[in-house]
């Protein structure tokens, strides 16, 4: 931070000691980076609260002593029924929220009143270009504007008073590759730092610095070199290259910065999480081996030129979609009787990293989650030591942790009372093996490794193995001594963001659609609500007159909450603002019913057909229909469609009737008897489910008693 700055954070830091919180209103134009850096308590200024993205509300109105008396103050529907991933900003009253297809929501923080909204108009047809859902992780204010990026990969500065378009840039070509954006811009020294995501389809990752005011591009800096013969755009892209073999800029080669950037005030830098490599099968993207700079690294950069500074490579070779993309916290801590600059990080590979911020040295990676792909650490050499089955050699291998991996997106948070990082933890493995004749192709899905796992006999059996092999939970890390203080097991997988406060509490929403309230100091469970809808994003805490609010959105779906196949009782409600407070006591309507639709009648029972079906389903259509065809409901769950859609099949799916609602043709990469294949085992699964349904239901619950039990043991075991 320059000293210009450093004053200005330490002067409103003083002004708002003496005059007290109340009495300090900030509004949106006086948002900047000294602002950021001094954590006005009543207000939530950046993504992370302030600079160092611990996600810890001073305010301790709400605590462990009258978290009971807490109650939903009020509530906003979305006019979309997906999943929710933002973080609210809150200034001066006002809240910044995104929805589904990157709408950005002005509201009143004490009533939810719209006040305006702004939609980028993201054409439907890009949603097949977002792996992850058309989810969008929020906004940044700054100097009077609001700045998001939408999932066409354009970047916009609007009018924080008014929701009006102050200017608007192409953020990414997405004419050369498949780009989308998920996550939240930053803003620090006048720049808004936005990276992008795609690794799954094939892309080129960077990170952008855009001037505030104008839009203009001031700098880019690329995580993965490009094609030799075309030169290098520095010294760092020609070192990485070094590190790469075969034509990797043929898939692409990955490093998508799609979440975390995190400015340092203190040290002025920037820090990036960089993604997965593209495809993820190491074998196909660098065939002669090589550690892939930049992938799955933590690389700091100077702000105002993204000049590379330093990095640290936490999966070298990375081939198991292990993104260092996660939440990265900032802190200092001692280490061997120092105090250290620290950058604290639990990424997908499991381990948590403790890594000098100054110069990016490692000191210190222990495993956080069961991980079965690296032992240790070697910290002489900072490189992982991985075990014999790690890179799945001699053909399928569970590994453990998933691509999911042992911590996603969703934030975490700390508090200083107790000295302990709160991580969304997931426990969950995955069978990885190499894909036969490999084949790339623009806009689907290149993994390099076959998505689909081993099929199950029965609906049930599939439900509850999801549930059994993936488990989620709320885990109490202390980083000074890498060891696990207390663990909250969760029912379901795939549970929501964290936030820490000073009255000893920790807030998260859960998968299976509560809003939770724990003691920070043991983990006991001391207040829920119930959300009527899956969790993902992570709450927030805020001031106004007098009151402490807590505000968190409701609305299951992401990569997981697409993928996973959990069915639910009801239709998803609305996707919501949620917003509670000491003494309220409002209530949320029930849920719509599910609408059911009887299937035709099977189209074959050839199981070479079958076979062929599900293999093309998983590789085009499980992302969003889920796995064996088993929706969460926000996306059409493809058994219970009306008579017409079966009836227009090849219309729908091959040439694309049905594209300005989303759902592309396949025409390019399906012929109609591959089509013919898919609707077969779509159907199959269907009449599966239908005729599930027809047993009495205490065979059904034998079968799932029995079920149950089965798929604890497989848990156990594997």
């Amino acid at each position: 931070m320059t000293d210009r700055y450093r004053w200005a954070a330490l002067l409103l830091t003083l002004v708002s000691m003496v005059v007290g919180s109340s009495a300090f209103a900030l509004t949106a134009k006086e948002v900047g980076t000294a602002e950021i850096a001094s954590n006005p308590h009543e207000n939530w200024l950046s993504y992370g609260k302030d600079y160092r993205e611990q996600r810890y509300s001073e305010l301790a109105q709400i605590n462990h002593d009258n978290v009971t008396d807490l109650g939903l103050a009020w509530s906003f529907d979305t006019e979309y029924n997906r999943g929710l991933e933002a973080t609210p900003i809150i200034v001066d009253g006002v809240m910044y929220v995104t929805g589904n297809w990157s709408v950005v929501y002005a509201l009143d923080a004490r009533s939810g009143e719209l006040l305006w909204k702004y939609d980028p108009k993201v054409p439907r047809e890009w949603a097949k270009m977002a792996c992850c859902d058309v989810v969008n992780r929020g906004v940044a204010v700054y100097e009077g504007k609001v700045f998001v990026g939408s999932l066409d990969a354009r970047l916009i500065a609007l009018d924080a008073a008014r929701g009006e378009v102050i200017w608007e840039v192409q953020s990414a070509d997405i004419k050369a590759y498949p780009y989308t954006i998920t996550g939240a811009p930053r803003v620090a020294k006048g720049l808004v730092f936005i990276g992008n995501g795609g690794a799954e389809y094939g892309v080129r990752g960077f990170v952008s610095a855009f001037d505030a005011d104008t839009g203009e591009l001031r700098w880019r800096f690329y995580t993965v070199p490009g094609n030799p013969a075309d030169g290098f755009e520095n010294d760092a892209m020609r070192k990485a290259a070094e590190s790469w073999t075969g034509k990797w800029w043929e898939y692409g080669g990955g490093g998508t910065v799609w979440d975390s950037i995190v400015y340092d005030d203190e040290l002025d830098q920037l820090y990036i999480g960089v993604g997965n490599g593209s495809p993820w099968n190491h074998r196909v993207r660098s065939p002669e081996g090589g550690d892939n700079l930049y992938l799955s690294s933590i690389v700091a950069l100077d702000p105002d030129t993204g000049e590379y500074l330093w990095h640290y490579q936490e999966t070298p070779a990375e081939t198991w979609d292990y993104t260092a993309t996660q939440h990265i916290m900032l802190a200092d801590m001692e280490v061997d009787g120092a105090t250290r600059k620290v950058i604290w990080h639990a990424p997908k590979n499991g381990f948590f990293f403790v890594i000098d911020r100054e110069n990016g040295q490692l000191l210190s990676a222990e495993p956080y989650a069961d991980v079965n792909w690296a032992t240790h650490y070697d910290m002489a050499t900072g490189r992982p030591v991985e075990t014999d089955i790690a890179r799945y050699p001699d053909g399928p291998e569970l590994i453990r942790p998933s691509s999911m991996g042992a911590h996603n997106w969703q934030p975490m948070a700390y508090s200083p009372e107790t000295g302990y990082v709160y991580i969304p933890a997931i426990s969950s493995l995955f069978q990885y093996e190499d894909v036969q004749d490999y084949l790339h192709r623009w806009g689907q899905w290149n993994l390099g490794i076959p998505l689909q796992q081993p099929p199950l006999p029965d609906p049930i059996l599939a439900q509850l193995m999801t549930t059994k092999m993936t488990r989620g939970s709320l885990l109490a890390w202390d980083p000074g001594t890498q060891t696990a203080a207390w663990e909250l097991p969760h029912k379901l997988t795939w549970n929501g963001g964290l936030l820490a406060t000073a009255g000893g509490l920790v807030f998260q929403g859960t998968a299976e659609g509560e809003v939770i309230a724990v003691d920070a100091k043991t983990g006991d469970k001391l207040w829920t609500f119930d959300a009527k809808t899956g969790v993902m994003a992570p709450p927030v805490s805020y001031q106004l007159d007098g009151e402490q609010y807590v505000s968190i959105l409701v609305g299951w779906g992401g990569a997981f909450g697409l993928i996973a196949g959990l069915e639910r009782e009801h239709a998803p409600p609305p996707s919501r603002v949620l917003t509670f407070k000491l003494g309220a006591s409002g209530v949320l309507p029930d849920n719509p019913e599910k609408q059911l639709h009887e299937p035709p009648p099977r189209l074959t029972h050839d199981e070479a057909v079958l076979n062929e079906g599900r293999e093309l389903y998983y590789a085009y259509c499980s992302a969003c229909h889920g796995t064996e065809v088993i929706s969460n409901g926000a996306i059409p769950d493809l058994r219970h469609l009306p008579r017409a859609f079966h009836d227009n099949f090849n219309a729908i799916v091959l040439d694309g009737v049905m594209s300005k609602l989303g759902m592309v043709g396949f025409g390019d990469v399906l012929n109609e008897e591959q089509a013919y294949a898919v609707h077969a085992y779509i159907l199959e699964q269907a009449n599966i489910n239908k005729e599930l349904r027809e047993q009495p239901q205490w065979w059904r619950d034998i079968k799932a008693w029995f079920f149950s039990g089965l798929a604890w043991l497989v848990g156990l075991l594997t």
